[in-house]
């Protein structure tokens, strides 16, 4: 599923996580270097346990909310790098078949470490580990925000 923007572009992964700012800072200033475009996406999921308070709050406030955080996080780390086109991509899912799906046929593939959720003292998110084992193209994992 593939867009000819991510192709031989670096597509990576925003969830808000101070690893997951990193892993965007970084294939900005790559992108800027090589002359690629950047695709950035977020993907969201009502939570499980979220219950019947899903009824009240519909699907789209969801969607809404992941939109505005994206667009928030790209528009501060992008600043910088005015050069570089970035695509934003929203998606419903889990956040690794969605990062992998929308990375076929890029170039690289970045994300953080451990974003929200994560388990404490992991070395490695799940999400991450899952794009490592699966995907067709090189992953960076960008640990902690130091």
């Amino acid at each position: 599923m593939s867009n000819r923007n991510q192709e031989n572009g670096i597509v990576v992964g925003v969830d808000g996580s101070p690893s997951s700012h990193r892993a965007l800072e970084w294939a900005l200033a790559h992108a800027a270097a090589a002359g690629l475009v950047v695709t950035a996406v977020q993907a969201w999921q009502i939570p499980m346990n979220y219950g019947t308070a899903a009824m009240i709050l519909p699907a789209q406030e969801f969607a809404e909310e992941a939109r505005r955080s994206l667009e928030k996080t790209v528009e501060e780390a992008a600043a910088e790098f005015p050069t570089v086109h970035v695509e934003r991509v929203v998606r419903e899912g889990h956040p690794a078949k969605v990062l992998l799906e929308v990375a076929d046929g890029a170039r690289m593939l970045v994300v953080g470490s451990r974003g929200h959720g994560g388990f404490v003292g992991a070395v490695i998110g799940s999400v991450s580990q899952y794009c490592v084992t699966h995907a067709h193209c090189p992953v960076l994992v960008f640990r902690g925000a130091a």
